[in-house]
């Protein structure tokens, strides 16, 4: 769980650019971005807040005049419409030269200031903030592996440490982890319930406000399913226009981390479940996204806030009306056979009906899994327990759907020529 003020990508370049003004001064000449394909298709059209500009060169250039790298995916929080002017005049001046580098699903980001008195660059790999090396001049003054195994995500034989569980041991946890080990989730509520309200404040978005009208001008109506798609979609749709309130983000993404909670507050709202059945729902919500993002990566071709997040959502929504874990591997079954295959053109306006979809799906997933209806584990990629339908989800993403990656970043190009 990390606070992110707007798309993960933009403010992961915009962190990357001021982390290296850091290391130099003088006058700018020019700031080049070397980005994996994820992370270049990503924040190619999305919204920066505060600003009505969008995709990575702006990015880049707001985060040289504007932001505050202590701040880290929050970094842009304190820009100000002059400095959108100063940026804009960067980027029409064309200082700014985004390369598209490797096709991949982990994140890489290299940004270099070359100004008249030096240049500086810092390489940023796996997460969106994690600096691995930094250079001024020709002088490397800072370098780590860029392995996360340090940090505990790889174990020794370079499994995930997730993938080391099965679905009855997640659940296992989540039923008896003390709720004081789990209670910081409750902030993920705080922070992404501000985001839908300003959502429904602005006038820049028409799905959140024909969401509400669908919800019989309610937020929490009778209508549960309802009321899950516009708390869940309204906040996404202000994420990718640049609204300027953060989203908690789950595995890098804010669309994930609003996916995989906003439909199960609207669950407890409307079937008066207590805070704590809610919060070990999330927490499972959490690992299932988890479990499958940690097979697809971080940025792959396929949309992880619909498959990822929402298997996990699909599955918290099942633990809240009562699901034990044959009911959960029917569910996530049916979301495998369901939404599987579903592309990520970046992070754009689109996520939003990605968003809806996802709900959608997850609803009949479950009402369908509840009934012990599913699609059987001999079709299709379900595989023949929970954690391998899960695994065969991820790799759909990565390695398999790599070309489909170069397609969409083909035609995403071809937009601009």
């Amino acid at each position: 769980m990390q606070p992110a003020l707007g798309v993960t990508e933009p403010a992961a370049i915009a962190f990357a650019v001021a982390k290296a003004r850091q290391y130099v001064s003088g006058q700018l000449k020019g700031i080049t971005l070397t980005l994996n394909s994820g992370m270049y298709k990503n924040a190619f059209t999305c919204g920066i807040p505060h600003t009505k500009y969008v995709g990575n060169e702006y990015a880049a250039a707001l985060g040289y005049v504007a932001a505050d790298a202590e701040k880290g995916l929050e970094c842009l929080d304190a820009a100000t419409a002059a400095d959108s002017r100063k940026a804009k005049e960067i980027v029409e001046r064309r200082m700014i030269h985004v390369i598209s580098g490797e096709v991949s699903s982990k994140i890489y980001i290299r940004a270099e200031i070359v100004t008249d008195e030096g240049n500086a660059s810092v390489t940023i790999r796996d997460r969106h903030t994690n600096i691995c090396e930094i250079t001024r001049g020709s002088e490397v003054v800072f370098h780590k592996e860029a392995s996360l195994q340090a940090e505990g995500v790889k174990g020794s034989d370079d499994i995930s440490v997730i993938h080391r569980y099965t679905l009855r041991q997640i659940v296992n946890y989540v039923r008896n982890v003390p709720m004081e080990e789990i209670r910081f989730i409750s902030r993920a509520y705080d922070v992404n319930l501000r985001l839908f309200r300003q959502a429904l404040r602005s006038g820049k978005t028409p799905f959140a406000h024909y969401l509400y009208l669908q919800n019989g001008s309610q937020i929490i109506s009778s209508d549960e399913q309802k009321s899950a798609s516009l708390l869940c979609n309204a906040s996404i749709e202000a994420r990718v226009i640049g609204l300027s309130q953060p989203a908690m983000s789950i595995t890098g993404s804010g669309a994930h981390g609003i996916i995989a909670t906003l439909p199960l507050y609207a669950s407890q709202q409307v079937n008066g479940y207590d805070e704590d059945s809610l919060l070990r729902a999330t927490a499972l919500s959490y690992l299932v996204c988890m479990y499958i993002k940690e097979y697809s990566g971080r940025l792959s071709a396929f949309c992880g806030c619909a498959i990822a997040a929402g298997t996990g959502m699909a599955c918290g929504l099942a633990y809240l009306k009562g699901a034990g874990v044959q009911t959960l591997a029917l569910v996530i079954r049916n979301m495998a056979s369901g939404i599987t295959g579903m592309i990520c053109d970046g992070g754009n306006h689109g996520c939003t009906i990605k968003g809806i979809v996802a709900v959608d799906a997850a609803f009949r997933a479950v009402d369908f899994a509840l009934q012990g209806i599913a699609i059987e584990s001999l079709h299709g990629i379900n595989g023949n327990t929970p954690e391998d339908t899960m695994r065969n989800m991820g790799l759909i993403a990565s390695p398999g759907m790599t070309t489909t990656e170069v397609t969409v970043l083909d035609i995403m190009k071809n937009k601009t020529k």
